[in-house]
């Protein structure tokens, strides 16, 4: 919740609100946010490993990934963030014979070594528990570049906040990502939603597509519709 919000609620000063938030957090009972706090458990500011991920909702990441390959045509040029659902996407173009891959993912160029893609890699910084390349190196190699478009995993899917990771350096690469790609489309699954994460990525209004699954609540649907998002439901 936002300082405001909690100084309303508990009809005090924000400058009381904030001092208790700081003792909070260090008992390790929150995170402290721009301006607010999180809980410190259950959250999405946590950072797992991408072996940690892959054991979770494998079922809807293969279905998404399926979904995603039906948007992409022969000679595109595709750039796939670091994750597990684009990692599974990695594996659904294989299938193809004349793509350009752009990835700042050292685990998804190597799914794709022995593919007939051309993969570019970012370079940059090794992020060693998502194995992503993150950095100046990596936005400014993105920056000199131009793609068709562009499918982005995230940890927070919030109708009213945007786009949100853990990692700061991983949320400006996502940026630059997004500002070279003609299509944006958010790839993840219904866990994400109503999430907020410490960094932002982007708003809403960043975004032209989005696929999920069925377990998506419903109200969440509804609200992205009315952006004017396009909606895939798995």
């Amino acid at each position: 919740m936002l300082v405001g919000a909690l100084a309303k609620h508990f009809g005090t000063s924000q400058v009381t609100i904030r001092k208790d938030l700081d003792i909070l957090q260090a008992h390790g009972c929150i995170h402290r946010a721009h301006d607010g706090a999180l809980p410190a458990r259950g959250s999405a500011l946590e950072d797992p490993t991408l072996r940690e991920k892959e054991k979770l909702h494998r079922k809807e990441k293969l279905q998404i990934a399926a979904a995603a390959a039906r948007m992409v045509r022969e000679g595109q040029v595709v750039i796939l963030d670091s994750g597990t659902t684009t990692t599974a996407i990695a594996r659904a173009l294989r299938e193809f014979q004349n793509l350009t891959i752009i990835t700042n993912a050292v685990n998804i160029a190597a799914e794709l070594a022995e593919s007939a893609l051309e993969v570019i890699l970012t370079g940059g910084t090794l992020r060693k528990n998502s194995f992503s390349l993150v950095g100046a190196i990596a936005e400014e190699t993105l920056r000199r570049l131009n793609a068709y478009i562009l499918f982005l995993g995230v940890d927070g899917f919030d109708v009213h906040c945007g786009l949100s990771t853990p990692n700061l350096l991983e949320a400006k690469v996502n940026r630059a990502m997004m500002d070279v790609a003609r299509v944006a489309v958010a790839v993840c699954d219904f866990s994400k939603f109503g999430r907020r994460s410490l960094s932002s990525i982007a708003p809403l209004s960043a975004v032209h597509h989005l696929i999920t699954d069925r377990g998506i609540p419903k109200p969440d649907v509804a609200a992205l519709k009315k952006t004017g998002i396009e909606v895939t439901l798995v």
